[in-house]
């Protein structure tokens, strides 16, 4: 669960980095979902859909080399065929998607390219592969259409290309600006690729620009996180995501340490928070603001964040492409996870469920109360309306506890996350899990 890695309650936090997840997306715990809930989801894309927004995350998992700390489904293996085939079988997907009764003639108010590495398709590829989604979907109306990338996958044209393709957001995986740091995690690319690309970008235009950090990666010190924070503040980017170093469990770190094979020098967890801490004052003197945990903003009325404010009300978010995570009339679930398990399903006209889980509007009230925290605040009202339930009441005791710590504060039907609850949300969390998902593994 949320505190595998930290081991924390919440307010004392062990400062190693552990093996386990730490990054809390979703609830239940995706460890509770399983395969005898598979008719739950079935039922949810045979229904009418409810009135909430709608949402298409395609996975594409390719990518030049897989990082140390990379935990998703990506392969570094494949060739042209093999590319050719994924992409049909994708298109395959969206195709039996399309036709599902839970679509009900919704526009898609956000969509998302991620992966692995989507840049890693070409233009022809990425051409091809949207013309055939077109033939059953389209997102003219999406307010967010984003498309991650890694600097060495791309170029101007492959960039022009994305644009006349309708992505309005770019999401470019720095993680570090440091190459020795870079190298030393596996990563693909090095900063002269990175700053290439970003001007490359630039020129091209897009009305959304992002870059990812990681806070704490191996063989990161203090100075080439600060060098690191004034070049992207130099790079003048809509917005910046800094995630904080962890090891899940399918990593080859996590299966280093775990095999007693290696010892991995991630950061402890006081030093990442410190360095996100620096980061997001180094921000806000550049007239950045907090947009979540995780996020800054140059211009909160410019960048929304469609797909996170969207998932996190309970949107539907048809998910597609292999390991894919959805969520359909309130019905979690995830696509299978193997190549093959994945494409022989779609070529005999089945979409490629493998497990699911219908929660109860208990755990659903859950799920949108520990992922909206993350924005800095809570609307106790939006609780209150939606699911007849009194937050603070629920949970009073969680509530004092953050509070006497200093991690939040309420007044009225507001809470608000301080600076320090904020650089430790994941593991604060957890204390509103129900207590059967309390010491269970999170993935």
């Amino acid at each position: 669960m949320a505190s595998e890695a930290n081991k924390s309650s919440g307010t004392a936090a062990a400062e190693k980095t552990e093996v386990g997840s730490y990054f809390v997306s979703n609830y239940p715990p995706y460890s509770q979902w399983n395969a005898e809930s598979l008719p739950a989801i079935r039922q949810a894309f045979d229904s009418p859909p409810r009135d909430v927004p709608l949402g298409l995350y395609l996975h594409i998992p390719f990518c030049r080399k897989r990082c140390n700390f990379c935990y998703f489904r990506v392969y570094t293996d494949r060739n042209a065929s093999d590319v050719e085939h994924y992409v049909a079988g994708l298109s395959r997907e969206i195709e039996l998607v399309s036709r599902q009764p839970v679509m009900g003639g919704r526009p898609f108010r956000f969509v998302y390219f991620g992966g692995g590495t989507p840049s890693f398709l070409s233009s022809r590829q990425l051409t091809s592969l949207v013309d055939r989604l077109r033939a059953n979907i389209n997102w003219d109306h999406a307010e967010e259409v984003t498309f991650e990338c890694e600097p060495g996958t791309l170029s101007e044209s492959k960039l022009q290309t994305l644009k006349q393709l309708g992505v309005t957001r770019i999401s470019l995986g720095v993680e570090s600006h440091d190459d020795e740091v870079l190298r030393g995690n596996g990563r693909a690319h090095v900063s002269p690729e990175t700053n290439r690309a970003w001007d490359w970008i630039q020129q091209v235009g897009f009305p959304n620009t992002n870059i990812d950090l990681i806070s704490g990666m191996v063989g990161e010190t203090e100075e080439t996180w600060r060098r690191g924070v004034a070049r992207t503040i130099e790079m003048g980017p809509d917005s910046v995501t800094i995630y904080q170093m962890e090891l899940p469990y399918n990593t080859i770190y996590s299966r280093d340490i775990l095999g007693n094979q290696a010892e991995v020098a991630v950061a402890d967890w006081p030093t990442k928070r410190a360095w996100v801490d620096y980061a997001f004052d180094e921000f806000a003197r550049a007239g950045y603001s907090i947009s979540s945990a995780y996020t800054v903003v140059r211009d909160p009325e410019k960048v929304n964040f469609s797909y996170r404010d969207n998932l996190w009300r309970g949107s539907d978010l048809l998910a597609t492409g292999v390991a894919s995570f959805g969520h359909a009339s309130g019905v979690h679930y995830q696509n299978e996870a193997e190549w093959s398990s994945y494409l022989e399903p779609l070529e005999r006209g089945e979409l490629p469920l493998a497990r699911a889980l219908a929660p109860t509007p208990h755990q659903l009230l859950i799920r949108e109360m520990i992922l909206q925290i993350k924005t800095g605040a809570l609307d106790v009202a939006y609780f209150r309306d939606k699911f007849a339930v009194d937050v603070l009441d629920e949970w009073r005791e969680v509530w004092q506890g953050y509070v006497d710590d200093q991690f939040m504060s309420i007044e009225g039907d507001r809470v608000t996350v301080s600076r320090d609850g904020l650089l430790r949300i994941d593991a604060l969390i957890a204390a509103f899990f129900e207590p059967q998902h309390r010491d269970v593994r999170y993935t």
